[in-house]
């Protein structure tokens, strides 16, 4: 059994940030799963690019008020507290937080913990 409270997270190495969000990583690869999970916060007013080439991610908002836009389409989807999305087809998509908004991602393949968005807004899939 793994139990972890977020005091145990924020201050260290599981803790990740950029400029626009700050990831807390709860389960990684080294826990040997088949996922991961990561708690995170995406500042307000911030528009922010990803795209998941290597992984599958599920999203739970759980606080605050944005939007996702799917790029290829450009179809635009509100988020508030107690909305999912799935980038099951890894989408491009755009996020735009129009408040500080926190998330519940679920990735898979599980991070390895160190991952940062590359300039074409993926993470790598690294094996340690």
């Amino acid at each position: 059994m793994i139990v972890k409270s977020l005091d145990d997270i924020i201050g260290t190495d599981d803790e990740t940030s950029s400029d626009n969000w700050t990831s807390r990583r709860f389960i990684m690869k080294k826990d040997n799963v088949g996922f991961s999970l990561n708690d995170t916060l995406i500042k307000a007013g911030t528009t922010n690019f990803f795209w998941y080439k290597n992984h599958i991610e599920a999203v739970y908002c759980i606080e605050g008020e944005g939007e996702i836009e799917k790029l290829e389409t450009g179809e635009i989807y509100k988020l508030k507290a107690g909305t999912m999305y799935l980038l099951n087809e890894h989408d491009k998509h755009e996020l735009r937080a129009k408040t500080q908004m926190r998330m519940v991602c679920v990735f898979n393949p599980p991070l390895v913990g160190t991952e940062t968005h590359t300039e074409e807004g993926y993470y790598p899939l690294l094996t340690e």
